[in-house]
């Protein structure tokens, strides 16, 4: 399987509209698969990020009709910013308007600040994962119910009664989900229960295995290849500061020293041989696509780099593994 190339972006940092759609417009020209985009509300360091945030879900909504090809998403909606009924109608609009090319990656919320100053709860973290949960039933079980039929739902957190369950997705049985993180037990059980894509954001190539390792065993443990669902797609996160000089790369890494709320990463920081070095790493673990963070929506010549120097470089690197919940010997 030859490994795909998305580019994930944090609007937060500072960029309007106008600013994403350019940039969009020049992934989907440049070859990419997917354009995915943070769903935050404040900036993370002292930068207050101007203009100020854009909504995730309304900012994807005008780009699919602004675009023909790349898939759209979310790395990730959090499950605290929205009730999962309205969440699921707004994810289906939008797969509708963009003729079926949305996916949306779903997690537990962690950014406290953010919750702080625009008046969302924050709860501890066990309910933050026990709500995540509840919001992946919900939001799936509203999708798969036939037209015609009504869902209901009773949980500790969220009670639906007779949901008419629309408007329905236009991809069967839903936009692919995707979920993913550093957590070693709750993370790895929900992306096998209830995921299409399991994405490990930003770590070490080491990192990043066992993670895939903790999900594989999650999904034995579930029986998911047993119930006959497909396996999961496995994913990476990569932060990209590549340049044609050492200088431009190290301009473009600049940023990336800036004190911020993010828990440290493993910055790919150089030429594009570097990039297409580790990539080719990633892939040998098993992943078949990655997700590379961009951190300048202004710098559409980073984009265009990458986009001549590294994705053809890619067509002869493929992913070592289809997907996790094949079986896999145990490291338990």
């Amino acid at each position: 399987m030859t490994v795909r190339i998305c580019v994930f972006t944090e609007p937060h940092r500072g960029a309007d509209y106008d600013d994403q759609l350019r940039f969009v417009r020049l992934v989907e020209a440049g070859g990419f698969e997917g354009f995915f985009r943070a769903d935050h509300y404040q900036a993370m360091g002292a930068d207050p990020g101007l203009p100020g945030p854009t909504d995730a879900w309304l900012t994807l909504g005008a780009l699919a009709r602004e675009t023909s090809r790349i898939r759209l998403g979310t790395l990730v909606t959090s499950a605290t910013f929205r009730l999962p009924g309205p969440l699921a109608v707004m994810v289906a609009q939008v797969d509708r308007m963009s003729g079926g090319r949305v996916e949306l990656g779903i997690g537990a919320g962690w950014y406290e600040r953010e919750h702080a100053s625009y008046g969302i709860p924050f709860p501890a973290v066990e309910e933050r994962f026990d709500r995540l949960e509840e919001q992946l039933a919900v939001i799936t079980g509203l999708w798969r119910t036939p037209v015609g039929e009504s869902f209901s739902y009773r949980g500790d957190h969220y009670r639906l009664v007779d949901a008419p369950a629309l408007p329905k997705p236009v991809q069967v049985p839903g936009p692919p989900i995707i979920v993913g993180g550093r957590g070693p037990k709750r993370t790895p059980a929900l992306a096998a229960r209830y995921a299409d894509e399991f994405n490990m954001p930003f770590k070490s190539v080491a990192e990043t295995a066992q993670a895939y390792q903790r999900v594989a065993e999650a999904c034995d443990r579930t029986g998911r290849a047993d119930a006959g669902r497909p396996p999961l797609v496995l994913s990476a996160g990569v932060v990209v500061a590549i340049g044609r000089t050492d200088a431009e790369a190290q301009r473009r890494a600049a940023p990336l020293h800036v004190k911020s709320a993010l828990p440290p990463e493993d910055p790919v920081v150089g030429s594009p041989a570097q990039l297409v070095e580790r990539l080719g790493e990633f892939a040998a673990i098993g992943a078949s696509r990655l997700h590379l963070r961009l951190t300048d929506f202004t710098d559409l010549d980073h984009l265009e780099l990458i986009a001549s120097e590294v994705l053809p470089q890619l067509e002869d690197v493929k992913s070592g593994v289809p997907g996790a919940c094949r079986k896999v010997p145990s490291s338990r």
